[in-house]
């Protein structure tokens, strides 16, 4: 990596507005906040992040926002600066996260609208850098990888479903039957692209994270038809984004404006090889 030290001496100190808290948004979820959002370019050492980062409240809380995919979906799920992502959250000061992701969903009962949060994740990527810790032999603990504080949140809201294994794919494709099948019959309740490694980089750098995943199709092995098609994917998003966005509104209600998350702090009696942002 980068000198990230001397990095977030710099441009972290100037931006830096307290503990903020983060929201990236997934497909199709592209804004956030209305005219009155200011708007912040960043550079990282992983370079520079999917877009600016737009700052906003959200009730008591002044809330970062991050387009996952870009402000026009420029990237993919197998491309999406994750390290930059994090980094940059981080380094604004943002604490906590809520990562709002379309989902398809692995059982009948589950369908489309449905909004559900996770409570594990199976990672079934490659080749995605998912560590800050290239040297130092740094190693954190995964074993729950949501914030337990950030999932009551949501997960409490009227509505809501709460618990269920996300298995994360490597994308862009979608699954086969087989594979769809597959991970029906180990359990796994969601399938998804984007939530790893965006959930172990949040650990690594000690900031609470949360998915809040919204249902937009039954996968390829649980409905006989054609399968998954992305232009219907993105229509059923777009046609449940106003009452998704206010979960999110709601669950960030929920938060306290104090944190007072330990589950997330996995670096205690730890060196580092560099400083944190």
């Amino acid at each position: 990596m980068g000198d990230g030290r001397a990095w977030s001496a710099t441009v972290g100190k100037a931006v830096r507005r307290g503990q903020l808290l983060g929201v990236i948004g997934g497909s199709g979820f592209y804004t956030f906040f209305g005219d009155d959002a200011r708007s912040i370019s960043l550079d990282t050492p992983y370079g520079p992040p999917s877009a600016p980062v737009t700052v906003g409240s959200v009730g008591a809380h002044e809330v970062a926002f991050l387009p996952r995919h870009g402000l026009k979906h420029e990237f993919s799920p197998h491309t999406v600066p994750y390290r930059a992502n994090m980094w940059a959250l981080r380094a604004l000061g943002v604490r906590r996260i809520f990562g709002p992701c379309a989902v398809g969903s692995l059982d009948p009962q589950l369908g489309p609208g449905a909004m559900v949060v996770p409570d594990q994740l199976i990672d079934r990527t490659s080749g995605r850098p998912d560590t800050y810790f290239d040297s130092g032999g740094i190693h954190v603990g995964f074993a729950d990888p949501y914030c337990p504080t950030l999932r009551a949140a949501a997960a409490g809201l009227p509505g809501v479903i709460d618990g269920g294994t996300m298995v994360v794919i490597q994308g862009p494709r979608f699954s086969t039957r087989a594979e769809s099948q597959w991970f029906a019959g180990q359990g796994f309740r969601l399938v998804n692209m984007t939530g790893y490694p965006e959930a172990v980089l949040a650990r690594e750098l000690e900031m609470c994270y949360a998915a809040i995943a919204l249902v937009t199709d039954l996968d390829a092995g649980i409905e006989s038809g054609q399968g998954v098609r992305a232009v219907d994917v993105f229509a059923e998003f777009e046609r449940n984004l106003v009452p998704f966005k206010q979960l999110v509104h709601e669950a960030i209600d929920q938060v306290s404006t104090d944190r007072a998350c330990t589950h997330c702090l996995a670096h205690d009696g730890v060196e580092l090889p560099f400083d944190l942002p």
